[in-house]
């Protein structure tokens, strides 16, 4: 045993205090560990809210992130669906839980950018109420026609459109939604009049294009690839900013020519704005080593999605950038939920 090991536990002996008081305080800090290291967090388990029911695209991220947070942490990581008023009630849920890292939010662009268009009087504000943690995978929409259509790119439907005010008809899952937000922006860009026709769900949204009884429909990428690749729909443009691998021979919408708008349905989590630092050193930290996992990173490419790599601070930069120019677009397409 050293002259270290026989104070351990007792009082510093005048030896060690005058050797401790010779070591130079930056030299003392760099040997410290991080700030998370000396916290006990987590000791009890977490819990990750999913804004939306079982089975969709917030449930599939939200349940594969805390299936492996939960090992790291040492500490089970419980999803729980908060649903009602779309992922309006959910998120609330999350704004107001205690910020102390045992609350995390699954969120996307649907809950932390386009509702803060869609509602004059949200009860959260994405930017000012939440932390992000990290994000992980995001998703394209493709634009789908039935396939008795008489065009096969974005740029001869609009040139039919502009020709045919009023003629064609997009679905949606419901007012508000993505698949709304979306094409609602782009046609109000375009210059064309198309109407709308919102579903309860994208299932009878499906059931009208293959029967025919509506023109068109955005959709999230790997949803639309069943009904592609077995030719029973047409794909027409997909909106993110470069070419989907899960369908590399159709066009983006800026590359069709017609207008510059592009739309990505980011997932990922997010905290109670003021939890502790050191406990979001911890979940970031965490997080970041999870999400570059090859394997994860695979499953999420079998799913459709597009693997993310993005800091903290460049998510908060994209988040209010994204919050600004759609809550313009969204006005400006005149669709309100409130």
């Amino acid at each position: 045993m050293n002259a270290f090991d026989s104070t351990c536990g007792g009082p510093a002996s005048p030896f060690r205090r005058q050797l401790l008081g010779a070591v130079p305080a930056a030299a003392l800090a760099a040997l410290a560990p991080p700030a998370w290291a000396q916290s006990d967090f987590p000791n009890r388990p977490l819990r990750v809210i999913v804004p939306q029911p079982p089975g969709g695209g917030f449930d599939f991220v939200g349940r594969a992130l805390a299936d492996r947070l939960a090992k790291p942490l040492g500490q089970p990581v419980v999803v729980e669906n908060r649903t009602g008023s779309g992922t309006v009630v959910g998120t609330e849920a999350a704004a107001k839980a205690a910020p102390d890292g045992y609350t995390l939010l699954t969120g996307s662009v649907s809950n932390m950018v386009l509702n803060m268009g869609l509602y004059k009087n949200l009860s959260y504000d994405s930017v000012k109420d939440f932390e992000p943690v990290g994000l992980a995978v995001s998703y394209s929409y493709t634009l789908l026609g039935r396939n008795s259509l008489p065009f096969n790119n974005l740029a001869d439907l609009v040139a039919y459109a502009k020709a045919n005010p009023g003629k064609l008809t997009y679905a949606s899952a419901g007012n508000g939604s993505g698949q709304h937000v979306l094409a609602a922006a782009l046609w109000r860009q375009a210059g064309v009049d198309i109407v709308h026709v919102p579903y309860r769900g994208a299932q009878p949204a499906y059931a009208d294009l293959l029967g025919d009884r509506v023109d068109l429909f955005f959709d999230l990428t790997p949803t639309t690839r069943a009904h592609v690749d077995t030719g029973k729909l047409k794909a027409i443009a997909v909106s993110s900013a470069a070419r989907n691998p899960m369908q590399p021979g159709v066009q983006t919408i800026n590359e069709s020519g017609v207008v510059k708008l592009d739309l990505e349905s980011w997932f990922g989590y997010f905290a109670p704005a003021k939890t502790p630092p050191e406990v979001l050193a911890r979940l970031r930290t965490e997080l970041a080593t999870i999400i570059a996992t090859p394997e994860l990173q695979d499953t999420f490419r079998k799913a459709g999605g597009s693997p993310m790599n993005i800091s903290v601070a460049d998510t908060r930069t994209m988040l209010a950038r994204d919050v600004q120019r759609w809550t313009g677009l969204i006005r400006a397409a005149n669709i309100s939920l409130d």
